[in-house]
C-alpha cells in the first residue's frame, strides 16, 4: 500500500497543468528522535546461546526510549509542477539522529550507558500541494535510503545480536511530511512534520523467528529555507 501510494502521486504529474514549472534549491535544519518504547532482552554469545556472567547470571539488557531529540541538516533540490494545485518531488540529503539508553545487568549490576546516533540519507519526498496566495499547504510519501551512520548503532545493536546488520540498517524506510509553506518572491520556507510508515530500524536479536525484535521509528520536525531558480 505504501509502495502504491508514493508511485500514484508520481503518476499524477502528467494529469497537472504543466503552464508552470519551477525548480529550486532549499537548505535547513532537521529536529529529530527515534521513538521504540521499553525492550528487555538478552544478551547472545556468538553461537546464539545467552551470555551468562562470571556469577552464573544470564546477562539481560534494558534498551529505554530517550526523549531527547538531535539537530542534523537537510539540503538538495525541489521541483514544482503546477500552480494552485501542485506536485513537488525533492532530493535531498539529509541527517538525522536520536539516542536511546542501553542498561547492562553485569554481574547483577545494572551499568547504564546513552548511545546518541545519526545517520544520513538520501530523501525522497513526493507532495501534493495546495496554494493560496502565498500560502502552501503539503502533504504526501516520502522515501528515505541509508547513506551511512555513525556505526554507533551498529555496535551498540552487535552486542545482541550474531547476525548481519547491513540488510536491516541499508534497506528503504517510508514515512509522511506535511506541513505549510510561504513563498516570498523568490524564497520560500517550510515547516514539516515527518513521521514513520515503516520501522527505521528493525534488528531480529535471536537465532529464530520467535526471538525478540528491535525496532526504531522516525518522528522529526524539518525547517528549510528555499530558493527558485527559474
Amino acid at each position: 500500500m505504501k509502495k502504491i501510494l508514493f508511485f500514484g502521486l508520481v503518476l499524477l504529474m502528467p494529469s497537472l497543468s504543466f503552464a508552470q514549472f519551477s525548480i529550486g534549491i532549499k537548505g535547513g535544519v532537521n529536529l529529530s528522535r527515534f521513538t521504540m518504547g521499553e525492550f528487555v532482552t538478552t544478551r547472545l554469545n556468538a553461537n546464539g546461546t545467552p551470555q551468562v556472567s562470571v556469577s552464573g547470571q544470564v546477562v539481560r539488557d534494558n534498551l529505554r526510549e530517550s526523549f531527547d531529540s538531535r539537530t542534523g541538516w537537510a539540503w538538495g533540490v525541489y521541483t514544482r509542477f503546477g500552480k494552485n494545485l501542485f506536485i513537488q518531488p525533492e532530493l535531498l540529503v539529509s541527517t538525522k539522529g536520536g539516542s536511546f539508553e542501553i542498561v547492562r545487568d553485569i554481574n547483577g549490576q545494572p551499568r547504564s550507558e546513552t548511545v546518541s546516533i545519526k545517520t544520513t540519507n538520501f530523501d525522497v519526498p513526493v507532495l501534493l500541494g495546495l496554494k493560496g496566495g502565498p500560502i502552501r499547504v503539503v502533504a504526501g510519501p516520502i522515501v528515505s535510503f541509508r547513506i551511512s551512520d555513525d556505526q554507533r548503532l551498529r555496535s551498540a545493536l552487535q552486542d545482541y545480536t550474531s547476525g548481519s546488520l547491513n540488510d536491516a540498517l541499508a534497506r528503504a524506510t517510508y514515512g509522511y511530511q506535511l506541513g505549510v509553506g510561504l513563498d516570498l518572491g523568490r524564497f520560500g520556507i517550510d515547516v514539516r512534520r515527518e513521521g514513520s510508515l515503516s520501522d527505521v530500524t528493525a534488528v531480529n536479536l535471536g537465532t529464530d523467528a520467535n526471538s525478540s525484535q528491535f525496532s526504531q521509528r522516525l518522528k522529526s520536525w524539518q525547517v528549510t529555507l528555499a530558493l527558485k531558480l527559474f
